[in-house]
């Protein structure tokens, strides 16, 4: 993989977090494209946070093969990052 590729998964998991945090949290209002907007948003946001810590694209690919657990856990901070930017959002007030 490339890190374009994970990249754009990364953002891809964001966006679903954002969307299946309805499925967990029963009081989420916020629209179909602003939950995508922002599981973009916060996806990009933890992963460039927590990039120090090797969650970084180009710290999973520096050996040259994708560093499996690092991987994962780079795809899980997306999902969680994307729904909690969502959740945080719809606690502030901003509803449709």
């Amino acid at each position: 993989m490339t890190h374009t590729i994970i990249s754009l998964v990364s953002i891809l998991l964001g966006i679903i977090g954002a969307n299946a945090t309805p499925y967990f949290v029963k009081d989420i209002t916020l629209g179909i494209e602003a939950k995508s907007i922002l599981g973009v948003f916060g996806s990009v946001f933890l992963i460039k946070s927590l990039g120090r810590l090797g969650l970084n694209p180009q710290a999973i690919m520096a050996s040259g093969v994708a560093d499996m657990p690092s991987l994962f856990l780079n795809l899980a901070v997306s999902f969680l990052g994307g729904s909690l930017l969502v959740y945080i959002v719809n606690k502030l007030g901003f509803k449709r």
